[in-house]
C-alpha cells in the first residue's frame, strides 16, 4: 500500500513537471539572461601560516603541518564576495588558526584553494587529475560540488560515479586524511530562482544530496557535513526576523560575505572534531 502510494506519487510529479516543463525553460533563459555575473574575488589562493612562534626550516617546514586544500566550485572560489579574505577560505583560515587544538597539535598550517566557477562534479575530478602530486599527504580535502551538477544534465548515476571517482584520486594521489564534501544548499531558496522552478531545482538538488550522503557513509575517512543554514540564520538575527536575502550576494545565487563567515565556522568546527578523532584512532 505505501509503495503504491509513493509510486502515485512519483507519478504525479513527473507529469506536474511536464506540464510545467515550458515554464521551467522560460525561467531558466531569463535566469541565464537577467542574473549578474559575479566575478571571482581577488586575492591569495595559498598560504602559509605559522602557529606557536614555531621554527620554520630553510625548506620551509616545520615538525608538526596541518596541510589544507579546499576544492572546488564557485562557492568554494568565494564568487559573491570582494576579495578573498571575505569568501570562505578567507574567513576558514583565521578561524582555524585560533583554535586551542589546532595550535596544540600543528606547528604550521599550509592551505591552497583550487576552484573555478561553474565546475561540475566531472570537472573537479578532471582538475585533480591533473594538479601535480602535492610533496605531503593532504590532511584535510575540502570540496564544494553539486550546484553545477544540478543546473546542467547530470544524472544522478553520472554524479554518483563522478563522486566516487573524485574520493578515489583524492585518496590515492592526494593522500588525504580526512576528506569532507559540503552539502548542496538549499537552491529552492535561492532569491534568484523563482517558483516553480525553484521547487524543480531544489528536488534535484536534494536527490544528488542525498546520494552523496549515502555515498560518503560508504567510504572510511570521508564525511558529509549538512551545513545548517538554521543555525546561520538564528545566529544572525539573535531572535530577530530577517530578511534572508542578506545571506546572498547580489545575484541571488552565490552566498554573501556574510553566509561565508557562519559556513566557515561549521567547517572550522567539524575539521577539528575529525583530526581529534583521527589523532585519537593512531594513537590508540
Amino acid at each position: 500500500m505505501v509503495a503504491t502510494k509513493k509510486m502515485q506519487n512519483k507519478i504525479t510529479a513527473a507529469a506536474k513537471d511536464v506540464l510545467l516543463a515550458p515554464v521551467y525553460l522560460y525561467q531558466g533563459h531569463k535566469i541565464k539572461r537577467d542574473t549578474v555575473r559575479l566575478p571571482e574575488p581577488n586575492g591569495e589562493r595559498h598560504g602559509q601560516v605559522q602557529l606557536n612562534n614555531s621554527p620554520i626550516t630553510s625548506k620551509g617546514k616545520s615538525n608538526n603541518i596541518l596541510n589544507l586544500m579546499v576544492v572546488g566550485d564557485s562557492a568554494a572560489a568565494g564568487v559573491g564576495s570582494q576579495t578573498q579574505q571575505e569568501a570562505l577560505v578567507g574567513h576558514l583560515i583565521p578561524i582555524l588558526t585560533e583554535q586551542a587544538a589546532i595550535q596544540s597539535a600543528f606547528d604550521t598550517l599550509n592551505w591552497s584553494l583550487q576552484a573555478t566557477t561553474g565546475h561540475t562534479s566531472f570537472d573537479i575530478l578532471r582538475r585533480l587529475y591533473v594538479l601535480p602530486a602535492p610533496s605531503q599527504p593532504i590532511d584535510v580535502m575540502v570540496l564544494s560540488v553539486g550546484v553545477n551538477d544540478t543546473t546542467s544534465k547530470v544524472s544522478a548515476a553520472q554524479w554518483q560515479q563522478q563522486v566516487e571517482n573524485i574520493i578515489a584520486i583524492a585518496q590515492r594521489k592526494f593522500g588525504v586524511r580526512e576528506l569532507v564534501f559540503l552539502s548542496l544548499p538549499p537552491m529552492a531558496q535561492m532569491p534568484a530562482i523563482p517558483a516553480p522552478l525553484n521547487n524543480f531545482v531544489g528536488a534535484k538538488a536534494a536527490i544528488l544530496d542525498n546520494s552523496l550522503q549515502q555515498i560518503c557513509a560508504a567510504h572510511d575517512n570521508v564525511t558529509y557535513m549538512a551545513t545548517n543554514f538554521a543555525r546561520m540564520i538564528e545566529e544572525h538575527s539573535n531572535g530577530t526576523p530577517i530578511d534572508i536575502r542578506v545571506m546572498f550576494a547580489s545575484d541571488g545565487f552565490h552566498p554573501s560575505s556574510l553566509m561565508y563567515g557562519y559556513w566557515a565556522q561549521q567547517v572550522a568546527e567539524l575539521i577539528v572534531k575529525l583530526l581529534d578523532s583521527s589523532t585519537t584512532k593512531l594513537s590508540s
